[in-house]
């Protein structure tokens, strides 16, 4: 079935197949430089497909989360979704920050973004709610004073996965990765390896950073549920952030998993 998703994917999307610099056949773009076809929003206090202030929009061929239709952030914690859900892919996003934290923005979240990965779908998200039930890849730049502020972390809103053996649970807490501090607003390219419940890998410019598996439920009546598939989102959280490409590689469940 993902197979012949994708093909239909391939033929509507104008970037097919990315460049060599991703090793091999078979990616396919999921932002296609131009639009948001594929992609639904979901603020905090909106319906989803609402998004008045056009916190997500494409410009000069990069998909941007911005503020300028703000004054003030007042907790519009906002996710773009994509349409598609999938369990066992590679996915790889290239980020950068841009510029200063909106006004009204908490302050763990400057320099703080992310992808959403199996994801709730955004048609299921109460009104007020901030964040999906997902495993989050957490994107942390550096703040330029000396200190440790890694990328590709995992949190866990509505979830638990276990990591170093241990069994971690949070809606607010994250568990850093290895990977260095990124100060500035500079190109970071953020891959996933993702089977199902059993397996994800991060790695920051091509380098292993964190892995992790047994993803299962743990909000309300989802609690101890197999989390193993979902949808893939992009947040906003108050600091500016610019995507220049999002890309998926569909990867057969028998694969041997990666030492």
């Amino acid at each position: 079935m993902h197979n012949i998703l994708l093909t239909i994917l391939v033929l509507w999307l104008p970037y097919g197949a990315l460049a060599d610099d991703y090793g091999s056949k078979g990616w396919v773009a999921l932002f296609d430089g131009t639009s948001l076809t594929g992609w639904t929003p979901k603020i905090r206090g909106y319906k989803a497909g609402e998004d008045p202030l056009e916190t997500f929009h494409v410009e000069d061929g990069l998909l941007r989360v911005s503020y300028q239709n703000y004054d003030r952030f007042r907790g519009r914690f906002g996710h773009l979704f994509f349409e598609q859900a999938f369990d066992h892919y590679r996915l790889s996003v290239e980020y950068r920050f841009q510029g200063e934290q909106l006004a009204g923005g908490p302050g763990w979240a400057r320099r703080n973004s992310g992808v959403m990965l199996h994801a709730q779908a955004p048609t299921s998200l109460a009104i007020d709610q901030d964040f999906p039930d997902a495993i989050e890849a957490q994107f942390l730049g550096g703040l330029d004073n000396g200190k440790a502020r890694p990328t590709a972390n995992v949190c866990s809103p509505g979830t638990e996965v276990t990591l170093s053996g241990e069994i971690k649970h949070a809606r607010s807490h994250c568990n850093y990765s290895t990977s260095p501090t990124l100060d500035g607003d500079q190109w970071v390219r953020a891959e996933f390896l993702v089977r199902g419940s059993d397996l994800f890998v991060h790695y920051v410019n091509g380098e292993e950073v964190l892995r992790f598996g047994d993803t299962m439920r743990s909000r309300d009546s989802g609690a101890g549920l197999e989390l193993s598939s979902g949808h893939i989102a992009l947040q906003s959280e108050s600091h500016p952030i610019d995507f220049r490409r999002i890309a998926i590689k569909i990867i057969p469940a028998e694969t041997p998993l990666p030492r």
